[in-house]
Formats: structure tokens, C-alpha cells, sequence
């Protein structure tokens, strides 16, 4: 696990470091700054943007207010690099095609003879119209880059929504009809998520009027100093009145920061915690199973042996539709066959998405958030309520589900 934690912090920091000397460079050439400025820019900005990623590789301690205050500024600036590198890329890589074929067609003709060479004249202290014109672009893509980071880590992230989500289940009897989860999800109690947020959360899930509330993992970020809050928080979800209370399952960034320590916090405040496990819903006037599983990736990850379906579905009620809380909605395809709805998280419905969603490159199961269909059954994922890596969401506002049940 720390092996694989070094590597990675290696390679983002590798990245970050190129792509900030990369758009530096660009922004210094269109604002005419001279190279060492260039250079002094570059220096800077690398160790303001790699300070969040190294206190927390390395461990460092500092008061809160200075932790939140450098990883701010620093994920605001390493989102601004990303955002415009995005923009400039794809702008220096036509305009490099472009000049190669321009220099193609103006290529002489091998044939004819040397012509003697031409005496070379100064260049023009003035800017030509399409010099001018890609200083205004790289300005502008900067411009459009550090705006939308500001807006995301200042906004963005507390621009919470409480999903309305009909779920019309298979076999749901007509006395459950109109029965309603609020889930929450991806919480990630600690740095950026705290008293504030969490009493926003409290707010969205009591007008939610909720039956039974459920917290479907990554509760805690990755320091179990914050477990203590998040106990608080699920007291606090209990004392809403909910009539079946508080059920909760972990992710993989519970595991990162101490499972007991999480766990522990959550079953001292009243609340169910389900690993592998099934308990039924509702009484002998109509019911349901209510499954939840250990995550997915636990075992990729060196803490035990993850997610058994089967060990769950034994516990649970047989002929009662099945709604199975996980995670990470990749076991969706898995479970698919034998539950009636899965109810996930995880993906953050990809947290930053400027004009298109990374996630729907690089997550192959596809389920990034929302409502999706799979072999009669049913998944919904939510978007999360806080944020992982840098505290900014742009185009994928957090979210509170509010998932009404009806009679298929």
C-alpha cells in the first residue's frame, strides 16, 4: 500500500511539474515576460501546488486553518494548470500540424539550383495579426482556466442538490409504495468537510423526510482524526427520526484512514454498519432486503477479502426484492443478476468536468452518475457530497438522493 502510494505521489508530482513549466512558459510568452521571469514563475507555482500532495505524503502536521489554506490555494492553482493545458494542448498541437504543412508545401524544389542565400533582415518590433491573435488565445485559455478553478473550489463544492429519484422496484408490496432513502455518499469527512458542511448535509436530509437514511461509504478522507466527527454527524442523522433508522457501509477511503476507527465511530452513534451483511425492512404487511457489502477494492488494496455477494444474499430475507448498498457501482455487472436495485458512489460523477467528463474515459463499467438499467435491475449512483483530491467540483454539483420507492 505505501509502495504504491509513493509511486503514485511520484507520478502526479512528475505531471503537475511538466504541465506548470509547460503552461507558464505559454502564459510568459503571451504576456512578454522574459525567460527568467518565466522560470521564477514555474519554481513558484510548482512548490505552491505540490505542498498539499506533499504534506500529506509526508505526513506533516500544521494547524488546520494553515492545512486548509495551503491545499486551497495550491489545488486552485494545480486545477487552473490542468484546465488551461487542457485548453492549450490541443491549440499548439493544430498549430504545429499547421506550420509543418505550411513549411511542406513551401519546401523548394530539389531539382532547381542553389539559389544564393538571402541576407537576413531584422525582425519587425511589430506583432503580426495571428501573433496577436494566439497571445489573446493562450491569455484567454488561462484566463478561462484559473476562473473556473476559483469557481469550483469557492462554489462549486457547496453547490449541493437533493436529487428527486422515482424507482419504480420489481415486487416492492403496495404498503412500501412511496418509501423513501436519502442517501448520502462519498462524505469525506476532514480538511474541506466539516461542521459547516456536515450541518448543510443535516439540513438537505431533514427536508428530505426521509424513512431510512443510508451513507454508502468513503465517510471519512484519509485521517482517522476526523472519525470522531463523523460519529458526531451520524448521531446527529439518527436523531432526524427516520423510522428505520441509519445504515451505513465503507468505501475505500474508509479504509485508508482506519476501518475500526471509522466503523467504531459510527456503531457508537447508533448506527447500523453493514459488511457482508442483510437485514430486512419493513414487517409482515410488505418488506424488503436491504444488502450491504464490503468494498470492492479492499482486497486490491491489502484489507481483506472485499466484497462476497453470496455470503450476503444468504443472510438476507429470500422472496423480498433486494436493494444492495456498494460502493463502487464497477460490482453493478456482478450483481446485477441477483439484486433489484444497487444504490453506489465512488466516481464523484467525475467532480470536475470543464466541457467534457474525464470519468467516461477511464472508468470502463461506465456508471458515472445517475439512473442506469442492466439486466431487469436496477443502479443509481450518486455524485457524492464531498470531494476527493482537489476540494473544487465543476459540473457535478454534490449531491443528497432522495430515492422514492413505488410498486412496479
Amino acid at each position: 500500500m505505501m509502495t504504491r502510494l509513493i509511486v503514485f505521489f511520484a507520478v502526479v508530482s512528475v505531471t503537475l511539474t511538466l504541465l506548470i513549466v509547460y503552461v507558464t512558459r505559454r502564459a510568459s510568452w503571451a504576456a512578454r515576460l522574459g525567460d527568467r521571469k518565466s522560470r521564477v514563475a514555474a519554481g513558484a507555482m510548482t512548490a505552491v501546488v505540490l505542498s498539499p500532495f506533499l504534506m500529506r505524503a509526508t505526513g506533516l502536521e500544521s494547524p488546520d486553518v494553515v492545512k486548509l489554506v495551503v491545499a486551497q490555494v495550491g489545488f486552485a492553482l494545480g486545477l487552473t494548470v490542468l484546465i488551461s493545458a487542457g485548453l492549450l494542448l490541443p491549440f499548439d498541437l493544430l498549430g504545429a500540424i499547421a506550420r509543418r504543412i505550411t513549411r511542406w508545401r513551401a519546401k523548394p524544389d530539389e531539382t532547381k539550383a542553389a539559389e544564393p542565400a538571402a541576407v537576413e533582415t531584422p525582425p519587425s518590433p511589430t506583432i503580426t495579426r495571428r501573433e496577436m491573435l494566439s497571445r489573446a488565445y493562450v491569455a484567454g485559455a488561462v484566463g478561462v482556466g484559473a476562473s473556473t478553478a476559483i469557481y469550483g473550489v469557492a462554489f462549486g463544492r457547496r453547490d449541493y442538490v437533493v436529487e428527486q429519484v422515482p424507482i419504480p422496484l420489481r415486487g416492492l408490496p403496495r404498503t412500501l409504495d412511496g418509501y423513501t432513502i436519502v442517501q448520502l455518499s462519498d462524505v469525506h469527512v476532514g480538511t474541506f468537510i466539516g461542521e459547516r458542511e456536515l450541518a448543510a448535509a443535516i439540513d438537505l436530509v431533514r427536508g428530505a423526510r426521509p424513512d431510512l437514511v443510508v451513507m454508502t461509504g468513503d465517510l471519512v478522507d484519509h485521517d482517522p482524526r476526523y472519525a470522531d466527527l463523523l460519529g458526531r454527524f451520524a448521531r446527529r442523522l439518527g436523531e432526524l427520526g427516520a423510522r428505520d433508522g441509519v445504515v451505513a457501509i465503507p468505501g475505500n477511503h474508509d479504509y485508508y484512514a482506519g476501518i475500526d476507527d471509522v466503523l467504531g465511530s459510527l456503531r457508537a452513534a447508533g448506527t447500523r454498519v453493514l459488511r457482508n451483511d442483510a437485514i430486512t425492512i419493513g414487517d409482515r404487511g410488505g418488506r424488503f432486503a436491504l444488502l450491504g457489502v464490503d468494498d470492492v477494492w479492499a482486497p486490491r488494496n491489502g484489507f481483506g477479502r472485499g466484497a462476497d455477494l453470496p455470503a450476503t444474499i444468504a443472510r438476507a430475507e429470500r422472496d423480498a426484492p433486494r436493494v444492495l448498498l456498494c460502493h463502487n457501482p464497477e460490482f453493478f455487472p456482478e450483481a446485477a443478476p441477483h439484486v433489484d436495485l444497487q444504490l453506489s458512489g465512488h466516481t464523484h460523477g467525475g467532480q470536475v468536468n470543464f466541457v467534457v467528463r474525464p470519468a467516461d474515459l477511464v472508468l470502463p463499467h461506465g456508471y458515472i452518475a445517475g439512473h442506469y438499467v442492466r439486466d431487469g435491475a436496477q443502479i443509481y449512483v450518486n455524485r457524492g457530497f464531498g470531494t476527493a483530491g482537489p476540494p473544487a467540483r465543476v459540473g457535478a454539483p454534490p449531491e443528497v438522493s432522495r430515492i422514492v420507492l413505488t410498486s412496479a
